[in-house]
């Protein structure tokens, strides 16, 4: 049976301070979904439901998330745009929609995400960005930080990094690429994967802090990936610090690059 209507995906940036995280919840109102699919679901005069391509914790942001949803309703990139926008809070704001073929799909067809986590690595707390940062007042070698980091690129078992509630059939990701820097007082992790376990970036995080301040070696990265005991490893960070930066996909689909900047490493 050939679906009826249009698939249409969105490109969505918003700041997660101020709800319970992505996904709809009964009990933890107001969420980013519940928001979007009320918004839209007004501009088509129809009930929608998402489809993502990460669902992002409590406290988490994005400059570049993706999903679609399925409607009966033809509606211009323009309609839906500003049409949703007018609707939603402040905090969440749709970036751009495009009419996709049925075989695309949000989360199946992501080739892969990049996650980017910021520190204000300083001695006094910051006043501004502090819902959009992670603190912490001890100085970081960031050096270590990025050698040991490359321990774990690859297809690797990433056991050690996942949260324990996790529902993915494998613990088996492959990351492509991580990388730290530093600009002024600002720390950034970035890090981009096929797929990522539940807190496996804030996880990392947490680790790659305790390398940083010379609490542990930069060799210890191995062993820690080796170990795949999660208890071995670092606290989970603060999601405050954390964005989805990008979800990529094949050309054919024709996604756009979120091409978002994010001071202060992207001038």
């Amino acid at each position: 049976m050939m679906p009826v209507g249009f698939r249409y995906a969105i490109g969505v940036e918003y700041c997660g301070s101020e709800f319970h995280g992505w996904q709809s919840q009964r009990n933890a109102q107001p969420t980013i979904q519940g928001v979007l699919e009320e918004a839209i679901g007004f501009v088509v005069n129809e009930k929608v439901e998402l489809k993502v391509a990460g669902r992002t914790d409590k406290g988490v942001h994005a400059l570049g998330q993706v999903a679609h949803f399925e409607s009966s309703a033809k509606r211009s990139e323009h309609q839906l745009i500003a049409g949703s926008n007018g609707l939603l809070p402040p905090a969440v704001r749709i970036r751009w929609v495009r009419r996709v073929p049925f075989d695309f799909h949000a989360r199946f067809s992501a080739k892969s995400r990049t996650y980017r986590y910021i520190v204000c690595n300083d001695v006094v707390e910051p006043a501004l960005m502090r819902w959009g940062v992670a603190w912490w007042k001890r100085p970081v070698n960031t050096e270590d930080m990025h050698s040991a980091a490359q321990y774990w690129l690859g297809e690797r078992d990433f056991s050690a990094f996942q949260a324990s509630g996790c529902s993915a059939r494998s613990p088996r990701r492959r990351v492509n690429s991580i990388g730290v820097a530093r600009s002024n007082q600002y720390v950034k992790v970035d890090i981009t994967a096929n797929a990522f376990l539940l807190h496996m970036v804030r996880n990392m995080v947490g680790s790659l802090r305790m390398i940083g301040e010379g609490r542990c070696s930069v060799d210890w990265a191995a062993r820690l990936i080796d170990s795949r005991d999660r208890r071995q490893a670092g606290p989970t960070a603060e999601a405050g610090g954390l964005y989805l930066m990008k979800v990529e996909y094949d050309e054919v689909f024709d996604i756009p690059d979120s091409n978002r900047t994010m001071p202060p490493f992207d001038r």
